[in-house]
């Protein structure tokens, strides 16, 4: 149960992200492809759901947007709607700055209500007006939550290779209650050993516990994916990023480059003891990317269990 795993501390989570359908869908279409992809997800071996809350972040940088921004459904009413045949835990995604205490106090409420999981994430943009901060929102939490549910964050290595103060960051987060924490998507490995190196040296410090970190990975498909993650500040080494520009079939190579991304965190987290688990993000709607990101979550899976970090649940 995926509640228990992070309130223990268990290595070896796994789980698949999602975004909601675009928000002017038809609900025809939206039924349409909810009953293909619910037959993709029941079929997968995963400790919970993860469904994104898609927020337009072009104000956050100057830099033009690859691709068009366009609104999606909420994730939290797509999921209760559509997705509730689906027998795992739900974790939904939430700028909680973007609401006040009051509406983030029922909206959590209803959470609980369905068994769904929050991640409290920051704003699209820095100069968004904040009408709750990320503390105070996890003091709603914990007044009400604390007892029966889990709250998760985001960590960004990108962020921690320019200001070094990730660590600091996060256990600020496992202060006000955190437990686990989910990556942004990784393909810089090196980043993401500096962060776990310096939370291991800080958590040791302040004598706290290590939180559950889940790394995320994904599929790369095409030459303006690679641009768009670049554009979400996704850093992407140049031999990586090479490789996936000029290869025959980008989606199968970003499989073979995550599997080995896996097997490098894999063996670090269980020399240094940190609690992890892993996302497998699948955003695209290329068919393509679809079937490889359920490939790469095989795959992972299988590492995760050849190692001794998970059983079969199905």
């Amino acid at each position: 149960m995926f509640f228990n795993k992070i309130k223990q501390r268990e290595s070896g989570i796994l789980l698949y992200g999602i975004t909601p359908p675009k928000a002017q869908t038809s609900l025809e279409k939206i039924k349409t492809s909810t009953e293909k992809s619910l037959a993709i997800l029941s079929s997968l071996d995963i400790d919970a759901l993860i469904v994104y809350d898609v927020q337009d972040e072009s104000a956050r940088t100057n830099e033009e947007r690859p691709f068009p921004f366009s609104s999606a459904l909420d994730p939290f009413e797509y999921t209760s709607q559509y997705l509730h045949s689906l027998p795992i835990p739900k974790i939904i995604y939430r700028p909680a700055g973007k609401f006040t205490k009051d509406e983030l106090t029922d909206w959590l409420q209803e959470l609980s209500r369905h068994g769904f999981f929050p991640v409290f994430v920051g704003l699209p943009s820095p100069d968004y007006v904040v009408k709750t901060s990320l503390k105070d929102a996890y003091d709603v939490w914990r007044t009400n939550h604390e007892h029966h549910s889990v709250i998760g964050a985001v960590t960004i290595p990108e962020r921690h290779a320019v200001l070094k103060d990730e660590d600091v960051r996060i256990l600020d987060k496992v202060k006000s209650g955190v437990s686990y924490f989910i990556s942004q998507c990784i393909f810089n490995v090196e980043y993401t050993r500096q962060t776990l190196q310096a939370l291991v040296a800080a958590s040791k410090h302040q004598q706290l516990p290590l939180p559950t970190i889940v790394f995320t990975l994904t599929i790369c498909g095409s030459v303006k994916t690679l641009e768009f993650m670049e554009w979400l500040g996704i850093h992407v080494p140049d031999d990586i990023k090479q490789e996936l520009q000029t290869c025959t079939n980008p989606a199968t190579r970003s499989v073979e480059i995550a599997t080995l991304i896996a097997k490098d965190l894999i063996e670090f987290c269980k020399q240094e003891a940190i609690p992890f688990g892993f996302n497998i993000e699948s955003v695209a709607v290329r068919k393509e990317e679809v079937e490889a990101s359920v490939k790469l979550l095989q795959i992972v899976d299988q590492l995760l269990k050849s190692s001794g970090l998970r059983v079969q649940t199905k």
